[in-house]
């Protein structure tokens, strides 16, 4: 059994020769249809294009094997700066040859309705039909070709040199603390956040005050920084049209707007009362009167077991195969093709992914196993991913595999909740307290936490477009008063007016409210298939789907309505029998 990534599949390839295919490749689309208007106005004609289309998503995605090669090895590498620079490399030649070929989307956005129609309602075109439904509905929002160009060679210093700027320094900060042993010692900057959490005050004070100290020092620097990822997100949206600054993020997606007012405003209502009643909670358990801002992630009790990376694979090969035969079999083969980079080290990213680059390649999956109760559960969300890309596979061609940002979470927490509940067989009444307790917060912490981070973003992007620029104090007073919104009077969060600087999916635009989204639905699935074992059949076909339908539909087709108020309520509401579950039990063992 391998426990780091075996590159033999993408190594096998000769990444000069791979090259010089690729610019080929490119070069040959374009030299093809740039100036050849009959795919525009034939559905046979627009079948090869897109069939030609579909191949370069296919074989040549993010650079081939090489980009994906040199991807990998920076998340094994982070501080391997050749690394760093050779994938820089190859990123700027793929993203010039994008722009070689993006006259192609852009030409077909601009058809004429009836034409659409008539493509839309082809049978050559069947296999294509979402994928240029969603280029139809979003061309209104393109620029022009030359335009597309410049946005695209803009994002890099516009934007994300800013975002790894800040990140980077961060990264690079240690300071002395005290460890568990209550001893002083140099600690990294993501060291420290794990000692925050800390069951002993000491230590955990120890590393907040530095912790606070390292934000405050980078404070005007992420001023600055903020502001401008702010203004490069305003111009893009007043160039493409957009009314809303979340409105681009939905259209990406795939998802209406309205069916994410819906997600936010019910979580913001019934969702906040019920993560309140979780701190006050908390507060109790803990003895404390009130919990610091950054005392809210603290375990409570204690779970004994045997959590190594042999018994965790165990656990979830069991839950995999009593749900599917196939979760199983792709998990196994994940094993034991070295898919699989399992142990943190020295350089090694932290927290944990599952990639794909595309349909061609093998799925890659990253953890950082330490022998813990929440590794496990781990395990059976990256490999969630994993299967719904190897279902994908089977079913779709290269240029509909993917999984919108709204339904990503899905099959991650769908297989994650399954193990859980394997977990929870195999504890005391005593643990099962910390256990259910660490899950209620798991979920509070995906889905409220998440939409109140969602809300700032909002406040932040509505309040920059009146005023033109945020000093570090206002950002802080908004990023306070939405935490303390989720949270309520049992968190004291008068320290934490800095904490945006250090959280980086602020910088994604948008992107929180879809582990909401995915955990809630995905909660819906789980009951469906308490309810009958044979449903597991429709998730699969969900897991296959990839963008060859919107959501809204797919999920239609299932018995599942999003666009309904009461469906999201309904999953908060399972969220809150877990916590009425949770508290009865601390009052039995007389813990509150």
């Amino acid at each position: 059994m391998q426990t780091e990534w075996n590159f033999d599949a993408l190594l096998k390839t000769d990444f000069k020769k791979e090259r010089k295919e690729i610019e080929k490749a490119h070069f040959d689309f374009r030299d093809k249809w740039k100036n050849n208007s009959d795919y525009l106005k034939k559905p046979e004609v627009l079948k090869n294009a897109l069939d030609e289309y579909n191949n370069l998503f296919e074989n040549y995605y993010g650079g081939g094997s090489e980009g994906y090669y040199y991807w990998l090895k920076q998340e094994q590498e982070e501080d391997n700066v050749k690394i760093r620079a050779k994938y820089g490399e190859i990123s700027d030649i793929f993203t010039r040859l994008g722009n070689e070929i993006r006259f192609f989307s852009l030409n077909l956005g601009k058809i004429p309705k009836e034409k659409q129609k008539e493509f839309l309602d082809s049978k050559l075109l069947k296999e294509y039909k979402n994928f240029l439904k969603i280029l139809f509905e979003t061309a209104k929002y393109q620029l022009k070709e030359g335009e597309e160009k410049i946005l695209s060679l803009k994002s890099k210093p516009s934007y994300e040199l800013w975002t790894k700027m800040v990140s980077s320094l961060l990264a690079k900060e240690t300071r002395l603390v005290l460890d568990e042993d209550e001893k002083k010692v140099e600690k990294t900057y993501s060291e420290m956040i794990t000692l925050m959490m800390s069951r002993n005050k000491k230590v955990r004070d120890s590393s907040a005050k530095v912790f606070n100290e390292i934000l405050e020092k980078y404070s005007d620097i992420a001023e600055f920084e903020l502001n401008a990822i702010l203004e490069n997100k305003k111009i893009d949206d007043e160039l493409r049209g957009f009314s809303r600054a979340d409105e681009s993020r939905h259209k990406e997606d795939l998802i209406e707007t309205e069916v994410v007012d819906i997600l936010v405003k019910s979580i913001s209502n019934k969702g906040f009362d019920i993560s309140k009643r979780f701190y006050e909670l908390k507060s109790k358990l803990l003895n404390l009167k009130k919990l610091k801002y950054y005392e809210r992630g603290i375990e409570y009790g204690k779970i004994g077991g045997d959590f190594s990376y042999d018994s965790s694979l165990d656990l979830v090969k069991k839950v995999f195969y009593a749900l599917d035969k196939k979760f199983g079999e792709i998990f196994e083969s994940y094993i034991k093709e070295g898919q699989i980079d399992v142990f943190p080290k020295k350089g090694k990213s932290g927290g944990a992914f599952c990639h794909n680059w595309s349909v061609k390649y093998p799925t890659y999956i990253l953890l950082n196993h330490t022998n813990k109760f929440n590794d496990v559960r781990t395990i059976a969300h990256e490999v969630g991913h994993g299967i719904n890309n190897e279902l994908m596979k089977e079913k779709q061609k290269a240029i509909n595999f993917d999984t919108p940002k709204s339904t990503a979470e899905v099959a991650s927490t769908f297989m994650e909740d399954f193990v859980f509940q394997e977990l929870l067989k195999k504890v005391s009444e005593e643990e099962k307290l910390a256990v259910l307790f660490q899950k209620i917060e798991d979920d509070i912490t995906t889905i409220m936490r998440q939409v109140a981070i969602y809300n700032f973003e909002k406040e932040l992007h509505e309040t920059y477009r009146k005023e033109n620029y945020l000093s570090k104090e206002k950002i802080g007073i908004m990023f306070r008063k939405n935490m303390e919104n989720y949270m309520g009077e049992f968190v004291d969060c008068s320290e934490c007016e800095n904490w945006w600087i250090y959280w980086s999916h602020l910088r994604m635009y948008f992107y929180v409210y879809s582990y909401a989204s995915g955990l809630l639905i995905s909660k819906a699935m789980q009951k469906k298939v308490k309810e009958n074992p044979k449903f597991i059949e429709k998730v699969k076909e969900f897991l296959s789907a990839g963008i060859s339908d919107s959501p809204k539909n797919i999920f239609m087709k299932m018995g599942i309505d999003i666009s309904d108020k009461e469906f999201w309520n309904k999953g908060l509401s399972e969220v809150e029998n877990l916590l009425n579950e949770t508290e009865n039990l601390a009052k039995r063992l007389g813990k509150i």
